[in-house]
């Protein structure tokens, strides 16, 4: 891979990472979301630029940064699941599933309260990104495949 696809691909991952945040914030003030963000860390779009290219990326950053993103990722998906699991677990009752169910004020303050580790999780995911993109953009291209 190179260079300039790598920098491409951490950059568009952090893009898609702060897509997410955004559907959770809507989620949080009432909005529909669609498509909703994946629980699976492989499955959302970070997870399916990172895993894919994991040997390349070790490679070029260590195995040590790489295991740090690894690690931030998926402590953002673990606090992740917990939102998806108020927002979207399954409706039980045929009323239910036809007309949704609105959240009550105690599972929405739950939702706000893991929302706020859900951001520290973020930081931290996007500081080891910038770890990562400094990184490649101080080597040469050399140590890059064409």
């Amino acid at each position: 891979m190179k260079k300039n696809d790598m920098l491409d691909m951490l950059n568009d991952i952090r893009k898609s990472h702060q897509n997410q945040m955004l559907k959770i914030e809507n989620l949080l003030e009432g909005k529909n979301v669609s498509h909703p963000t994946e629980v699976d860390k492989f499955a959302c779009r970070s997870g399916q630029l990172l895993y894919p290219n994991q040997e390349e990326f070790s490679n070029i950053l260590g195995l040590q940064l790489f295991e740090k993103l690894d690690i931030q990722h998926t402590l953002w998906h673990e606090e992740y699941s917990k939102i998806h699991a108020i927002f979207f677990k399954e409706k039980k009752g045929l009323f239910s599933k036809m007309f949704g169910k609105k959240l009550d004020s105690l599972e929405l303050d739950k939702a706000k309260m893991y929302y706020k580790e859900m951001l520290s999780a973020s930081e931290n995911f996007y500081h080891v990104l910038d770890i990562a993109l400094r990184r490649i953009s101080a080597l040469s291209d050399a140590k890059f495949k064409d």
